[in-house]
């Protein structure tokens, strides 16, 4: 594998056809591996379950790992891909199990990840039959039989599951779980770096009511986490658990070379304001490898983007290698999960030589030995852009790893400067478990799990009396001297999603010729009506899906198999109503606020955009009923004599507005460490008379975004000059001032080159005037 990459790099580099495209490769060097066991050496039964699977020495921060847990402290183990972190939880875990009675229940950010860690655990504990009869082990999520889940509730000692199951499966029935909690010694967190944002909050609520119920039943677990390297892993393991923790981060594994190379598609006009399609440019890398027999994942960053690129990859390798046509493969949310687990299966197998992803495989699944890892489009945070290249070169052998990028401003600036990637730290991530309208709802299920109490304060905070007030004031809760027990008949759990905005899904149903319809797939209510709108090309497998209906009493979007040679891209108008005002901030030649909004948007339209090309060769109306969001909104209004000043130079404060919020949602994102799909924009004059710009959190009452804004709008507003004037365009450009990534999960970012682009000079006089540049 070491010489095949070399010279298919060096091939790459020399090919008239590829020319210009490499911008910069960084030499990341082997790493040799230090070793250190625990204090007080392993029990023989751990030492030959290990020795059956090849490791014979503990890696450094795997001996402190053990001894910290040993000691009974919480920990967050903080290491690189496929650096062993697992061991870290499974052998402290594994020898108390062994000595008695005691259980161990262990979360993942997804099912997959659950099934291959149980794959792991069950090759340790197979090592002997008593062993495996002494700790039963089995996942427990919504893929688990009926008489699969009861069994393991009886008699399992070690329970895999993701924290949804865990908030609406087994909480809210915790009486039956009463052997296990009674028992439960440890609780394992694995990846929690995927813990950030919305669905961080809402973990961080289920982990207080999960402590709150293993006390009710006489146990007070350890937790042990792992984390992809971020800024403060300690935070966020402490935020997560509500408790101290140790950080081990001293990784001891061993690392074999690794080239990661930048990668800018060349441009198609003259003035330098159009590239090449960074989708296309991905296709053609993938093939390039596939071709030469080296294993790859691609991952992109939007559900569209990773279709786009198996189907525009798979006809690619039918035209010039059909054999391998078939061992190439798309992975993304809303599948199937008999679909995603055979595609897992044929991959680590080695059936398959690629795939074609969204960062539904960045977390740990185990995919087997893959040489090479492309990126198409930067991931929008430092440290998912580690944790997908680390996909590739999980043993010590060389690997390869390439960032494509897009024509939008951050993947130029990263372009223009690798100093700042390849020497920055990884950002932090940001959770809110005390944020009102999480913890409200999460109140109102740990009330219907136990009856809420003054002195559950001290997991859930101070807010916790004032919202069991106002559930009392809406007869959610009824009162009984000092306690608060839930007073209706349902259950506030199935009504809660801890991922998305919406709790509700669509189901995507196919008309098929035998008149059945099939069930292909699923996708959130927020995402429906911008996704499968009446008219809309569906992708699915890389193969096209007219959508004939979407039935919002129903939550059902049929769909129908047809061969077209177009995609369709969603046309999203959004307006926003400012309410009550709760901060003013002090700008100079402006002012900034924060304040409550309600945020209306509604799908308008559709664009075609036929296949391999950027332009829309057709469009169409729509009518979908609007959807509405109570939010907090960060406000930037320029100040009266903004206009005229701009005005000498005949310009406009929109325009200067305009771009101001691109560059914004850029990047603020990096500063808060949340998605893009997390923050939205507008400019416009309605509210207070005069052109502002709103920032607003895609999020019901908040989640701090804009807030955090508010308190670093200087630094931010700094970072947006630097990003503007660091580009060379003169006049505005996408990658700058232009059209950032839309709040669409399914969006292509490919499409943002051809959007009219706002006045950058307009924009940097602006940030001038508020004081982050001299003018």
């Amino acid at each position: 594998m070491t010489s095949k990459l070399s010279e298919v790099l060096e091939e790459i580099r020399h090919d008239r056809r590829f020319a210009g495209r490499i911008v910069h490769v960084e030499e990341i060097p082997a790493r040799a591996a230090v070793y250190a066991e625990p204090e007080i050496p392993l029990r023989n039964l751990i030492r030959r379950a290990l020795a059956s699977i090849g490791i014979e020495r503990l890696y450094a921060h795997q001996g402190e790992a053990i001894e910290a847990a040993r000691a009974g402290k919480n920990v967050v183990i903080v290491t690189g891909t496929a650096s062993g972190k697992t061991l870290c939880y499974n052998i402290p875990v594994l020898e108390s199990l062994a000595e008695g009675a005691g259980t161990a229940l262990y979360l993942f950010p997804t099912k997959a990840l659950a099934q291959d860690q149980l794959r792991g655990l069950t090759r340790l504990l197979e090592t002997d039959p008593s062993f495996a009869e002494a700790i039963p082990a089995g996942t427990y999520d919504g893929d688990t039989s009926r008489y699969g889940r009861r069994k393991l509730r009886d008699r399992g000692r070690i329970i895999l599951s993701n924290p949804d199951m865990l908030h609406a499966g087994i909480l809210p029935n915790h009486p039956a779980w009463s052997r296990f909690f009674s028992l439960l010694r440890f609780v394992v967190l694995d990846e929690i770096h995927a813990y950030r944002g919305i669905f961080g909050s809402n973990v961080g609520n289920v982990i207080r009511r999960l402590r709150r119920i293993a006390r009710h039943y006489g146990s007070d677990p350890v937790f042990l986490c792992s984390s992809a390297t971020i800024a403060n892993p300690r935070e966020l393991a402490s935020r997560l658990v509500g408790g101290e923790v140790v950080v081990v981060d001293r990784d001891g594994s061993p690392r074999g070379p690794k080239r990661f190379v930048l990668w800018n598609p060349p441009f198609l006009d003259p003035n330098g304001v159009e590239r090449r399609s960074s989708n296309v440019e991905g296709k053609d890398l993938l093939v390039r490898l596939v071709r030469e027999g080296v294993p790859t994942i691609l991952f992109a960053r939007a559900r569209i983007t990773a279709e786009l690129v198996y189907r525009y990859a798979r006809e690619d390798l039918e035209r010039r290698a059909r054999r391998l046509a078939g061992r190439i493969a798309v992975y993304r949310g809303g599948y199937l999960p008999e679909e995603r687990r055979e595609i897992e299966r044929r991959l680590f197998s080695g059936d398959l030589l690629a795939v074609s992803s969204t960062n539904a495989l960045e977390l740990g699944i185990d995919v087997g030995s893959l040489g090479a890892s492309i990126l198409v489009g930067f991931p929008g945070t430092i440290a998912s852009t580690w944790q997908q290249a680390g996909r590739a070169g999980r043993t010590e052998e060389e690997a390869l790893a390439v960032l494509v990028a897009y024509n939008d401003p951050i993947d130029q600036y990263l372009i223009r400067h690798p100093g700042y990637f390849f020497g920055r730290t990884p950002e932090q991530a940001t959770i809110d478990p005390e944020n009102p309208y999480v913890l409200e709802r999460h109140l109102r299920c740990a009330a219907h799990e136990l009856p809420l109490a003054a002195d559950d304060a001290a997991l859930f905070g101070d807010l916790l009396e004032p919202i069991a007030e106002a559930l009392e004031d809406f007869g959610k809760v009824t009162r009984v001297e000092d306690r608060w027990f839930w007073a209706l008949t349902d259950y506030p759990a199935a009504e809660i999603s801890l991922r998305n905005m919406s709790d509700a899904t669509f189901t995507i149903l196919e008309k098929t010729d035998e008149g059945e319809p099939r069930t292909i797939g699923n996708v959130d209510a927020i995402s429906a009506p911008e996704l499968l709108y009446p008219e809309a090309i569906y992708l699915h497998e890389g193969e096209t899906y007219f959508v004939r209906d979407l039935d919002f009493e129903q939550r059902v979007a049929t769909v129908e198999r047809k061969e077209v040679d177009y995609y369709t891209q969603a046309i999203v108008d959004s307006t926003i109503r400012l309410g009550k005002v709760r901060e003013k901030g002090s700008l100079r030649g402006g002012e900034t606020l924060l304040a409550e909004a309600t945020v209306t948007w509604m799908t308008t339209g559709f664009k075609k955009i036929k296949f391999y090309g950027l332009d829309s060769i057709g469009w169409g109306k729509l009518a979908l009923p609007p959807q509405e969001l109570e939010t907090v909104a960060l406000g930037i209004v320029p100040g009266p004599d903004a206009a005229d000043r701009l005005g000498r130079f005949g310009l406009r404060v929109v325009e200067g507005l305009a771009g101001l919020r691109n560059l914004l949602l850029v990047v603020l994102p990096l500063h808060a460490m949340c998605d893009p799909s997390n923050l939205g924009g507008v400019v416009e004059s309605s509210n207070l008379g005069s052109p502002a710009l709103f920032i607003y959190d895609r999020f019901p009452k908040g989640l701090g975004l804009s807030e955090r804004g508010f308190a670093t709008l200087g630094t931010v507003l700094a970072a947006a000059r630097e990003l503007a004037e660091g580009c060379p365009c003169a006049e505005g450009c996408p990658s700058c001032v232009g059209q950032p990534r839309p709040p669409l999960l399914h969006h292509d970012p490919d499409l943002l080159q051809g959007d009219p682009i706002p006045n950058k000079e307009a924009a940097l006089r602006l940030l001038a005037i508020f004081g982050s540049a001299p003018e």
